[in-house]
């Protein structure tokens, strides 16, 4: 069952009465701290009891402790401290650390229980986890043939974009995922607190950007045989191996243009202009070799229904999302498509009309000039183009006389119903498309911060399940990072405060 749950409010209390006399004693050890000890300070963890309390058995010995253990965590990721075994020896050589994760030095977490805590999280029947650890899988060997520069791997099964579109039509997601409950935590614990504290924006006018990101894992492409092909003399056998992470499997990577072993990260970004913080909302970890676009689809689906409350209007994504299913499937969601077009897909169109069009769906009017978009009539669900030449967008045009004789200039329309890939909301190449797909690196840039600041890479996990709780941790790290910002508070000026008054 779950123990006694130690408020927020008595935490405060607990850190700022223990901190003072470390802080009168060594004050410059504890100014190290400083940003590390305003973020724990603000992380409100009150909200993960009635999350986390089904999951506790309501007989046996109480489980205790469990904030310390979870703000423990946070603290790992804020040191960049990768293992849980050095990280529990250095609380029982560090006070400060033990104050600020909130426990006295004689009451640490085991290393036991920090690992429970992970457990717990991972909604998958421990039985069928611990066949598939100890069981023999296909040995797979790392492929040779090498993609073109900038080039992703294709999906594997024709035609699945438009199948998970149809499922998520019909309302239907993976409900029994493990993760689950995961990314239920992090939406309370870090997205919501956010959002209310204004970091995301309008909740009702949500941009988010899509993108997949190459994680390396720390097991072994190899595996361990089991086989006696050694003792026959075969050294490069195909036998059934046992891996330390079975799930890992190879993947292309487009940008460093090498073959990698592991999973690939698909989060939903959103980001804030005024603080220039990148904030991820939703994260998932999927196959290596798994295409973005068809993660894509889950990731939308599952974050309409982790935010019923909030509101996307716009999605930015590369061209790996560059599919007539996903627009039609942003369209019935009203959500307006920013994607650049696929090289691949040039001659992919639907679209029969008479009008003439350019690369990027806009009209080519009789000179051969690019016309000028006019707004979209949202009424009758198209997009007004006008003249250049009667906008003032050129000076001249050889072809005025033929084309319209009014000052306001020839006027055609296109409809995103006539082809919804090419006709976008947002047209390609207008000022607001310019802006909006600038945005689309913000997902790139909580990748980075993911792999490189947090050094996520390093901790050389094994397995979907510890991966996609250190991904859940670290991102609850930049949402404090957001939010700091905003608020501006330092714990140090409020126990120099605290100090000042005591004297």
């Amino acid at each position: 069952m779950l123990g006694a749950w130690r408020s927020h409010s008595d935490y405060q209390s607990f850190l700022v009465e223990n901190i003072q006399p470390i802080y009168a004693s060594d004050k410059n050890r504890v100014l190290q701290f400083s940003e590390a000890l305003s973020k724990l300070y603000n992380l409100d963890l009150d909200v993960l009891k009635p999350v986390l309390e089904p999951y506790y058995s309501n007989t046996g010995s109480p489980a205790k402790n469990q904030p310390e253990v979870f703000r423990s965590f946070v603290l790992m990721s804020l040191l960049k401290c990768h293992s849980i075994t050095k990280w529990v020896y250095t609380l029982h050589h560090d006070n400060l650390l033990c104050c600020m994760i909130g426990v006295s030095p004689d009451n640490i977490p085991g290393v036991g229980t920090h690992y429970d805590l992970i457990n717990r999280l991972w909604l998958e029947d421990p039985d069928i986890e611990k066949d598939r650890q100890d069981s023999l899988h296909p040995f797979k060997r790392k492929p040779r043939k090498k993609l073109a520069k900038n080039q992703k791997l294709p999906p594997r099964h024709p035609g699945i974009i438009q199948k998970f579109v149809d499922l998520a039509l019909q309302g239907k997601i993976f409900e029994s995922r493990p993760e689950k409950l995961l990314q239920q935590i992090f939406a309370d614990v870090a997205v919501r607190p956010s959002a209310n504290d204004g970091i995301l924006g309008d909740i009702e006018k949500l941009t988010i950007s899509g993108d997949g990101t190459c994680i390396k894992t720390g097991g072994s492409p190899f595996g361990i045989r089991t086989c006696d092909c050694a003792n026959k003399g075969i050294f490069n056998c195909d036998c059934h191996r046992k891996f330390s992470d079975p799930d890992a499997r190879y993947g292309w990577d487009s940008y460093h243009e090498t073959w990698f072993y592991g999973y690939s990260g698909y989060f939903l970004v959103t980001y804030n202009e005024e603080l220039k913080s990148d904030i991820p909302i939703y994260l998932r970890l999927v196959e290596a070799p798994r295409y973005d676009g068809v993660t894509a689809i889950i990731a939308l689906s599952e974050a309409r229904a982790l935010y019923p409350d909030f509101v996307f209007d716009k999605f930015i994504g590369d061209c790996a999302h560059d599919n007539y299913p996903t627009y039609h499937l942003l369209n019935k969601w009203n959500i307006k498509p920013v994607i650049p077009l696929n090289k691949k897909n040039k001659n992919n169109s639907k679209y029969q009309g008479t009008i003439k069009i350019n690369e990027n769906g806009i009209p080519v009017c009789m000179a051969g000039l690019s016309m000028v978009y006019n707004g979209f009539m949202k009424d009758r669900n198209r997009i007004k183009w006008r003249c250049p030449f009667a906008t003032g967008k050129v000076d001249s045009c050889n072809c005025k006389d033929k084309c319209s004789s009014s000052d306001y200039g020839r006027t055609v329309y296109t409809k995103p119903s006539s082809d919804p890939r090419l006709f976008t909301v947002i047209p390609r190449g207008s000022d607001e498309w310019k802006c909006e797909m600038k945005k689309r690196t913000s997902s790139e840039r909580v990748n980075k911060r993911l792999l490189n600041d947090y050094e996520l890479e390093l901790s050389k996990t094994r397995g979907k399940k510890r991966w996609s709780f250190w991904i859940m941790i670290h991102s609850i790290n930049i949402h404090l990072d957001a939010r700091l910002k905003k608020s501006k508070f330092d714990f140090i000026s409020m126990l120099d405060g605290l100090l000042g008054r005591a004297a």
